[in-house]
């Protein structure tokens, strides 16, 4: 049996696991699985798909207990930054990039790990919310890192559990809608993909199904305790 066969579901039910316990993190467990496995062209449309799929029974599940009031300004401004970061990618090279977020995200995870009070950002209202959107439209579209700059915005407006995620997982959805879209209209969406995406499903539902429990269990001191270190270990993963 190739080994193929073992890891790419594996990598599915363990994405599925993180963005189903914290709201975002799939393309960054994706990457570092896959990208030993699969060549670049196959593997970032599977991530993208795979992302796509992941974020729906989550959101679902939790469809009522998610506050969605915050979403629409960083829904829409990230819409506008997806097509920048796409040209941003086509005359930029990435991995620079890539390791000054990853450095950036493992001093801001250790800073906010171990500082000893918490301090809430009150300034900027909407148009603050819709500008960090478009970074994230920006990231995603150049790096697939939309949910970063969300994340770290809605942490530091100190919401609860349920308002931050009601931002950052359905702006991460939308996200990863607009480049399915925009892969499959280049081409790079094909049977192969479809067929790979198929074999993962199964995975995808009971990791999925396993993170929900844990984000259940997760109060609002250990929820920010588990996104600030799955924000570290992305940095540490974009880094290495």
């Amino acid at each position: 049996m190739p080994v193929e066969l073992l890891i790419i579901p594996l990598g599915a039910f363990l994405a599925a696991f993180v963005v189903a316990a914290a709201g975002f993190g799939d393309a960054l467990v994706l990457g570092a699985i896959w990208f030993h496995f699969l060549d670049p062209i196959d593997a970032v449309p599977l991530i993208v798909a795979c992302g796509f799929v992941m974020q729906f029974q989550p959101l679902y599940r939790l469809r009522k207990v998610l506050i969605y009031s915050d979403l629409p300004p960083f829904v829409f401004a990230g819409v506008l930054g997806v097509p920048v970061g796409a040209w941003f990618l086509a005359h930029t090279a990435p991995d620079p990039f890539r390791l000054g977020i990853g450095v950036f995200l493992i001093a801001y995870g250790i800073f906010m790990l171990f500082r000893p009070h918490t301090t809430e950002l009150l300034w900027g209202g909407r148009i603050a919310d819709a500008f960090v959107g478009f970074l994230g439209g920006v990231l995603g579209g150049f790096a697939g890192l939309s949910g970063v700059t969300p994340t770290l915005w809605v942490g530091l407006r100190g919401w609860v559990k349920a308002r931050q995620r009601g931002v950052y997982q359905p702006f991460v959805f939308a996200m990863h809608g607009l480049s399915v879209a925009w892969l499959a209209w280049k081409g790079l969406v094909d049977a192969e993909t479809g067929m790979w995406l198929a074999l993962c499903l199964p995975a995808i539902l009971i990791g999925g199904w396993v993170g929900l429990k844990v984000y259940h269990l997760l109060d609002e001191k250990r929820f920010r305790q588990f996104i600030l270190a799955l924000l570290l270990v992305s940095g540490i993963a974009l880094v290495l």
